[in-house]
């Protein structure tokens, strides 16, 4: 691909778009942005009703990308049931964005058990404590139940709920989104195939 453009150097961006996402997720940490793990994850319902939330990247490798939440949320229904999800990345100082599309499917319970340990105690027990999605009275309700988490796990370590666990989205196309003057900006689209990742330069 011969490409001669001003803004984005798209001869070298690289021919991996995991790749590229993660130079260009390094450049946002190294940025001082002050999030640089939140994206927008983008679902669509069984009744077509699309809804967009913020969460955090807890992992990106070869497979694709890695967030965890609870799975009886209404985000987890709307993935499960759809089997697909777009996800945003948007770092403002930087002019940039990174958009993904693909296949969703659960991570596994070793994966799940892994990161939950990883968390921060209180973080461990609000996962007890919160039914997500669910209607609740009064913020007091999740405080008893926080409570109540506390008691149960009080001298031993919190296990992983098993109703709260990891997701996968597994990229079928990403597209970098580059800002530039007069709103000409530069967009790089990767599409999977049979041979790997096609890429094609995309007007703003």
């Amino acid at each position: 691909m011969n490409y001669e453009a001003e803004g984005m150097d798209f001869a070298s961006m690289d021919a991996s778009p995991i790749a590229q996402f993660e130079a260009w997720f390094a450049d946002a940490q190294a940025s001082g942005d002050p999030e640089p793990y939140a994206m927008v994850v983008s679902t669509v319902d069984t009744a077509g009703q699309p809804r967009g939330r913020t969460v955090l990247l807890r992992g990106v490798d070869d497979r694709g990308f890695v967030f965890y939440t609870n799975y009886t949320s209404a985000k987890a229904r709307a993935l499960d049931s759809a089997g697909r999800a777009g996800i945003t990345f948007h770092w403002h100082g930087l002019h940039r964005q990174v958009h993904v599309e693909g296949l969703v499917e659960r991570v596994s319970s070793d994966e799940s058990d892994a990161y939950f340990a990883k968390r921060p105690r209180e973080s461990q027990l609000g996962a007890w404590a919160s039914d997500q999605s669910s209607p609740i009275s009064a913020r007091r309700v999740l405080l008893d139940q926080l409570d109540n988490a506390r008691e149960t796990f009080e001298g031993k370590d919190v296990e992983r709920p098993p109703h709260w666990g990891g997701y996968l989205v597994s990229p079928e196309r990403v597209e970098f989104w580059q800002g530039q003057p007069s709103r000409l900006h530069d967009r790089l689209e990767y599409r999977r195939n049979d041979d790997g990742w096609e890429r094609t330069i995309l007007s703003p």
